[in-house]
């Protein structure tokens, strides 16, 4: 029996033995960043990297494999990943900062597009002047577009100016694609000058299903009375689409002017009838309208 015992614990010690130890700051920088290491290991050493150095040397180290492009794109990608968790997490980072920040705005030159879509993203969840200036460039001229146009409003709608506005307007007339006119709308929901295309839109019944759900929101977001009665034209008549009658349901049970919306006969029996007779997501969003509004 004490044999056995003893050979049944071996298994545990020897895997036990061939774990890793865990790699210190220098070890896992100097793995990191040498060309002479193959591929797997390199990006292994940037995903295990500690950040606990107070000295940012390793952060510089990392920097220069982003910014060399004779370096793989995998590695250069690992790299900028692993600098970004440090942005948080380093107490070494806020002396680098301002290198990053500087080396990030040339890396929206780069040759690779991934790269440098992210390198924008990152600057445009920063509110960097620099990129949006950039972005802005790009879709005013697509000559000089850093990346695709449904891609620039995305990132622009982190941190919104009005000079945004009138390029989104253009692009929504005279949309490069439809993933683009979709980005444009959603970053003009936040402009109350829209508010008049948004009820067109929402009013729309050749326009998606999306695009009539976005201009709702902005609707309420801008103009919550104005989507108040559209809603409830919309819910009286019976040829509208369900997706968007249950849109409106939801907008009136979260958003409605109680006292208005309990008042009015004519749309409490419209929803006791789509309660009883409609999709079932209609008949989900008319139960809770009604529970709220006291039916």
């Amino acid at each position: 029996m004490a044999t056995k015992r003893k050979a049944a614990k071996r298994p545990a010690a020897a895997r036990k033995a061939k774990r890793p130890a865990t790699r210190s700051i220098r070890q896992a920088t100097s793995l990191a960043t040498s060309s002479r290491q193959d591929v797997a290991s390199r990006l292994s050493a940037l995903a295990e990297m500690p950040m606990t150095g107070e000295d940012d040397a390793h952060l510089r180290a990392v920097l220069a494999v982003v910014v060399n492009t004779s370096e793989p794109i995998a590695v250069r990608l690992a790299a900028l990943q692993t600098l970004q968790t440090a942005s948080f997490s380093s107490a070494a980072f806020p002396a680098f900062r301002g290198d990053y920040i500087a080396a990030l705005r040339t890396l929206t030159q780069d040759p690779d597009p991934e790269l440098r879509q992210r390198v924008l993203g990152f600057l445009a969840r920063e509110k960097d002047g620099f990129a949006q200036k950039k972005l802005l460039e790009g879709l005013r001229d697509p000559a000089k577009a850093l990346v695709p146009p449904e891609k620039a409003l995305q990132l622009l709608s982190y941190d919104v100016h009005a000079e945004a506005y009138p390029i989104a307007r253009a692009i929504v007339s005279k949309p490069p694609n439809p993933t683009a006119r979709r980005e444009a709308l959603r970053l003009l929901a936040a402009d109350a000058k829209a508010a008049p295309m948004f009820e067109r839109l929402l009013r729309d019944k050749d326009e998606t299903r999306e695009i009539r759900q976005i201009s709702a929101a902005a609707l309420q977001a801008t103009k919550p009375d104005t989507l108040q009665k559209h809603a409830r034209e919309i819910l009286l008549d019976p040829s509208e689409q369900d997706e968007i009658q249950a849109t409106c349901l939801t907008a009136l049970t979260q958003f409605g002017n109680t006292e208005a919306v309990a008042g009015d006969t004519t749309l409490m029996k419209r929803i006791e009838r789509l309660r009883g007779k409609a999709s079932s997501n209609v008949k989900r969003s008319a139960r809770q309208f009604l529970t709220k509004y006291g039916r």
